[in-house]
């Protein structure tokens, strides 16, 4: 008994030495709830227009993992809104269950960010398919952007970047389908390499002031790139992130579960 008695200045000198611990570290929760918030909103803001510009320009990513790095980033921004406000919640109060669905969410965050990343950094290594995929696209333009779908994402490449051609305007020299710049005997280049502010112009080449001459290829390229990027380096910092709140959430668990061993302070057995 008097073991016992022994035993109890300790425990109680043990738990109140590490309150403080405690403390700060439900305050950290706290806080990273608040930058999974934050995070949702940046990861959303790219992973929705990932998958609008699949959608626009399909016939250019044919063969890139444009569609489905745009989904998994939303899957990630929806996952991190359940995780915020669990981690604020367990850092006003501690309970099992919530500690244990913040553990299950952070483990799914892990395995979305990691794949994510995986994804990006793969689809970088296939930028070099867009060169031949939009020399392809050019070679075969008619015209008619309504019926081609290839047509029509030339067309809004070239409007969006105020680009013409692959390498540049002279590419439309080239082009195999010539019958969409006949019957006039005369090359020109598609009106979507016009410029805005030029209301009149036609493609004509012998207007070279009213086009733009810069290929779109490096734009398309330096746009994709800067995407995957983007999505690769949010995954990275997505996983620290969900790491350290996982060691965070994995103490404060043991705290909990020491408090509830503290029947030992009291004279129940004495």
């Amino acid at each position: 008994m008097n073991s016992v008695r022994a035993m109890m200045p300790l425990s109680s000198l043990w738990c109140y030495d590490d309150s403080w611990l405690r403390t700060f570290n439900s305050y950290l929760l706290k806080f990273l709830g608040y930058i999974f918030w934050f995070s949702a909103a940046v990861v959303a803001l790219v992973g929705v227009p990932m998958i609008l510009i699949y959608r626009n320009y399909r016939s250019l990513f044919q063969e890139s993992f444009l569609y489905l790095s745009g989904w998994l980033a939303v899957a990630t921004a929806i996952t991190l809104l359940p995780i915020g406000l669990l981690a604020i919640s367990v850092s006003a109060k501690s309970s099992r269950y919530k500690q244990g669905a913040l553990m299950y969410l952070l483990l799914v965050l892990l395995c979305l960010a990691m794949s994510s990343a995986v994804l990006a950094q793969f689809s970088l290594q296939t930028t070099s398919k867009l060169k031949t995929t939009m020399g392809y696209l050019v070679s075969q333009y008619n015209g008619t952007p309504s019926k081609d779908p290839g047509s029509g994402a030339v067309d809004k490449v070239q409007r969006r970047l105020r680009c013409c051609g692959v390498g540049n305007y002279t590419d439309w020299l080239k082009t195999t389908a010539s019958s969409w710049h006949l019957p006039a005997e005369r090359h020109h280049v598609p009106e979507s390499c016009c410029k805005e502010r030029h209301s009149d112009c036609t493609g004509d080449l012998n207007h070279l002031d009213q086009i733009f001459q810069e290929g779109c290829l490096k734009k398309l390229e330096d746009w994709f790139d800067f995407l995957m990027l983007y999505v690769f380096w949010c995954s990275v910092v997505l996983s620290v992130l969900g790491l350290v709140t996982t060691v965070i959430n994995g103490l404060l668990k043991k705290y909990e579960s020491f408090h509830s061993l503290q029947f030992l302070d009291s004279y129940t057995f004495i």
